[in-house]
């Protein structure tokens, strides 16, 4: 089968790698992927974001199933328009990824549907959303409407901060027409847990559980991130939590997603917070998360293209879906000063016997052909044992063997899981 993936970081290389497993497979293009995936897929020089050129490569290349990764092509249409051609998809329609392409879509979602959820207003008048927060709770939690990169999420512990945060958003647009509107959240108390899932849109199957590591410094300091880091699976994501969400928030989703006509196929993602009132749904994500794939999908037994394959077909009930029960960790090493400022440009040193571990998410080749860094988040590192501390210790220990000036990582990625473990 000739694969095609679309998306260019360390989730879809995880991916790639997965899917590499199939003894079905014979070639793997990725659009764009990034010059760290080169020995695991063809590299093609299209953009995640360029749907008619994506579409054209897939045709002219007789492409039998398409993976679409990022939320950006997903929200714009990619798996609609694939399928008009016939071509085959693991990913939602537009319809569907609008869950993620809107946060305003979403809350107003959850409320109908009694999805529970923060409370929120929405505001699309910046003098309102302002004259709100001088009466509002703090900690607030002000999230741009639209894709942000992972980022369009900011924490504001004052009213100034929070005024702050609406005025970057709205008035000086740093992530553009998606902060057009805003959404203000009552802020959460508990644990946070991320639960992906398979899903065809009658059955969804949740896959291991993780916790994600989003502030860029130790101790869950400094700016929101991409993710510096994640472990699996999360301590606090129990069996009693776990059947909670299944009856309060997974089953209920995909039921209502139905009910509006838009019929979910993919990777669904729930971002939870275990609170002292149950789990609330802090948001969904239409995709694999990134990066939670990097530990999820090394877990995984079963094959990941016949599940994939079976969710576009409508019949994921008749696909065994299994996963390993020991631990994994995955440590992001960035470059120093992501997610604001950074040098990037540097050689990427990766020790030949631990290149399956490392999934590579912002790398290019040099003139001469070298490896060199290429973005915020440059790579993850991913251990397996058969505790979480072996996983973590495993992990760290390769993080030393891979090197590229101006790397940094944090040095407490599942501190917080270790802690729950010891209660």
């Amino acid at each position: 089968m000739k694969i095609m993936v679309v998306g260019g970081g360390g989730r879809e290389h995880a991916i790639i790698k997965s899917i590499k497993k199939n003894p079905k497979v014979s070639e793997i293009f990725a659009l764009p992927g990034n010059a760290g995936m080169a020995n695991d897929a063809t590299l093609v020089q299209i953009g995640a974001k360029d749907i008619p050129a994506i579409v054209d490569f897939a045709v002219k290349n007789s492409i039998e199933f398409a993976v679409v990764a990022p939320d950006d092509p997903l929200v714009l249409g990619a798996v609609n328009a694939l399928e008009e051609k016939g071509i085959r998809c693991f990913g939602p329609t537009k319809e569907a990824a609008i869950i993620e392409g809107s946060k305003v879509f979403s809350k107003e979602f959850m409320k109908k549907h009694g999805i529970p959820t923060a409370s929120y207003e929405i505001f699309d008048s910046m003098e309102k959303a302002l004259a709100y927060l001088e009466s509002a709770p703090m900690p607030a939690v002000i999230k741009a409407d639209g894709l942000a990169l992972g980022k369009g999420v900011i924490i504001a512990e004052t009213v100034e901060a929070a005024k702050d945060a609406v005025r970057s958003m709205m008035r000086d647009r740093i992530f553009g027409d998606s902060g057009s509107r805003v959404v203000i959240e009552e802020f959460l108390t508990g644990y946070e847990v991320s639960v992906l899932s398979f899903t065809d849109g009658k059955t969804i199957v949740p896959m291991v559980s993780s916790m994600d590591h989003k502030r860029a410094r130790d101790n869950d300091e400094g700016p929101n991130t991409g993710g510096m880091g994640t472990v699996a699976p999360n301590p606090y994501y129990t069996p009693e939590v776990a059947k909670e969400c299944m009856e309060k928030i997974f089953l209920p989703t995909i039921k209502a997603m139905n009910k509006e006509g838009r019929t979910f196929k993919g990777c669904l993602y729930f971002g939870l917070m275990i609170t002292p009132a149950g789990p609330k749904v802090i948001e969904y994500n239409c995709r694999f998360g990134d990066p939670e794939t990097q530990v999820v999908l090394p877990l995984l037994e079963s094959d990941l293209l016949d599940i994939m394959i079976a969710v576009s077909e409508g019949r994921l009930s008749e696909i065994p879906v299994k996963f390993s029960e020991k631990s994994a960790c995955c440590v992001i090493m960035a470059s120093d000063g992501y997610p604001v400022k950074y040098e990037s440009g540097f050689k990427i040193d990766i020790p030949q016997d631990i290149k399956d571990d490392v999934f590579v998410a912002g790398a290019k080749f040099s003139e001469d052909r070298t490896l060199i860094s290429a973005g915020g988040r440059v790579l993850g590192v991913t251990s397996i044992a058969d505790s979480l501390g072996e996983a973590i210790k495993s992990a760290y220990g390769k993080v030393e063997r891979v090197s590229f000036a101006n790397a940094y990582y944090r040095k407490d990625i599942g501190t917080k899981a270790m802690k729950a473990l010891d209660k």
